[in-house]
């Protein structure tokens, strides 16, 4: 395929062009600060760390922060407002990898939040 910016004399870098490695300038995409913590605590319960386990534990830590609670539609919602594209299904069965871990619970208004065991794993982050 033709590269406008690649020279046509046959050599392979640009005068004066660096052609090292930058990426670790910049995050993943989607990764916030936030989600060294949330490594930890999954580390903690024995979990190896997943993107969404990570988006769902956020969305739920997020939710609390706001005084909300969500149950599977909302977190499914809310990853969907933030451009995640998981299935609702996938969704659902983290979460239910989480509650039998013991990491978040299952409330009796059908929602689902941080077990007490696991917000004290991230307040001494």
């Amino acid at each position: 395929m033709y590269n406008s910016q690649l020279p046509t004399d046959g050599s392979q870098t640009p005068q004066g062009v660096s052609m090292g490695s930058h990426t670790s300038n910049f995050t993943q995409r989607g990764e916030r600060p936030g989600n060294e913590r949330i490594r930890v605590l999954l580390k903690s319960f024995g979990l190896r760390t997943s993107l969404i386990r990570l988006k769902v534990i956020d969305a739920l830590l997020v939710a609390a922060q706001s005084n909300r609670r969500l149950g599977v539609r909302g977190v499914h919602s809310q990853l969907l407002d933030l451009d995640v594209p998981l299935s609702f299904l996938s969704v659902r069965e983290v979460l239910k990898r989480l509650c039998a871990e013991g990491v978040i619970t299952f409330n009796a208004d059908k929602s689902y939040s941080l077990h007490p065991q696991a917000a004290a794993v991230l307040n001494h982050e």
